[in-house]
């Protein structure tokens, strides 16, 4: 049997084994090796074609016949493909990183760029920054050397920065809530890109769309650049609108759906509703319940508002750390910025906005426990929910019309 995979140290989160499997028609192997390993693997060669991972881009070099002209200048191999018994080597990150700079829309031409991290795509974003015309290019690492500068010296010698460019596994999860550097001294920044994809946006991601930078994560990279070593290991051609395709598919099958609104407003009914292969459902109201073992209004009764929000903030971390989830959430859940941010991580948050008259005070929801309550509840938050929403679900007749629109909008928001 044709042998075709990915080798690295860990690989339990990794998405690629998803992205071959709509490209080509063969079976795609995640091998995780330890370092002692790799010369075993590599005499034996019982594969077809791999990919390589961190931290092996660099090490696999030694074991290859053959090395293209790109990732000679790189430095780094990601692409492996057994012919007759020779290993020829490529580096197709370069195309991915490239197709992500472009589809960002972020101009390199005559600009300062920082590159973050000194490993192998560290090496494969110089050398694409080199390509797209950057005037300054600066490595930036933890300790100081003739090659790269530290971290401090980035930001208070290089704040004029234009680009940043992220290639360091900090803000990846598990460790979601970490970010390589803060970007609020450079004030002439004009874009970032983070090549990690999991968490689809980071805190680094985050910051930059705050403040109106254009910035995305890494999973469009990883997806061309997964494009262009299929073609490697076939020996054919995918079209750009394939490609778009699968990216579309990808995020797709990734990508929260996470309701915010009002008490009452259908949030639980409306997410029961969509129904997406492999997607669970998680009512953060009902994860709180598990965790406090009572109900909210008693938890609220016994040890106050705060403790309470307290522990909706951890349940929201929490849930929204992984993947492939539709998330209702309590009505007040965007009163805190943490916990937007980490809906935002994974998901695309929609607002049911339901007109005041199909809101109801009902005894469970102490906060909304009588009409005027609500009413103020809902004149303090409306705006909220509106700033902090991807889409605006507009008040419809059913739950099922707004369970289509949602799907709907999705769709055009992926697309």
């Amino acid at each position: 049997m044709k042998k075709y995979g990915c080798i690295g140290k860990k690989l339990t989160h990794s998405f690629s084994k998803d992205i071959h499997s709509q490209l080509a028609d063969y079976k795609y192997e995640l091998i995780e090796l330890a370092e002692e390993e790799i010369q075993p693997f590599f005499e034996k060669k019982e594969f077809e074609a791999i990919n390589v991972t961190i931290p092996y881009k660099q090490t696999v070099i030694p074991y290859l016949n053959s090395v293209s002209e790109i990732a000679k200048r790189i430095g780094a191999v990601n692409t492996i493909v057994n012919r007759n018994g020779s290993l020829y080597g490529y580096n197709t990150d370069y195309y991915g990183m490239k197709a992500l700079i472009e589809r960002v829309g972020i101009d390199l031409k005559d600009k300062k760029v920082l590159i973050l991290g000194t490993g192998g795509t560290s090496k494969t974003a110089f050398v694409v920054a080199t390509d797209m015309g950057a005037s300054q290019i600066l490595t930036v690492s933890r300790r100081k050397t003739d090659e790269h500068i530290t971290y401090e010296e980035a930001v208070t010698l290089h704040s004029n920065a234009n680009v940043i460019i992220n290639t360091t596994p900090s803000g990846m999860y598990p460790d979601c809530d970490s970010k390589p550097i803060n970007i609020s001294s450079f004030s002439l920044l004009e874009g970032v890109i983070d090549v990690v994809y999991n968490p689809l946006c980071t805190n680094l991601v985050l910051d930059a769309r705050e403040r109106g930078i254009k910035a995305e994560g890494g999973l469009f990279m990883l997806v061309m650049q997964a494009v262009v070593a299929v073609e490697k290991f076939l020996d054919t051609k995918i079209e750009k609108t394939v490609a778009d395709k699968v990216f579309a598919s990808v995020l797709a099958s990734k990508e929260n759906i996470v309701l915010t609104g009002m008490p009452g407003s259908g949030k639980s009914t409306v997410g029961k509703l969509l129904k997406i292969d492999g997607f669970e459902f998680v009512d953060t109201d009902s994860e709180i319940e598990k965790r406090c073992g009572g109900t909210i209004k008693e938890l609220i009764a016994s040890k106050g508002e705060t403790y309470f929000r307290n522990l909706e903030t951890e349940v929201i971390h929490d849930v929204s750390s992984t993947n492939c989830r539709i998330i209702s959430t309590g009505g007040g859940a965007v009163l805190r910025e943490e916990n937007v941010r980490s809906l935002k991580r994974n998901g695309k948050l929609f607002f049911i906005n339901a007109d005041l008259s199909r809101l109801h005070a009902t005894d469970d929801r102490p906060l909304s426990n009588t009409e005027d309550k609500l009413l103020k509840l809902y004149n303090e938050r409306i705006n909220i929910y509106r700033s902090t929403a991807d889409v605006a679900v507009p008040d419809m007749e059913t739950p099922n019309a707004e369970a289509e629109y949602i799907l709907a909008k999705r769709t055009e928001l992926i697309l």
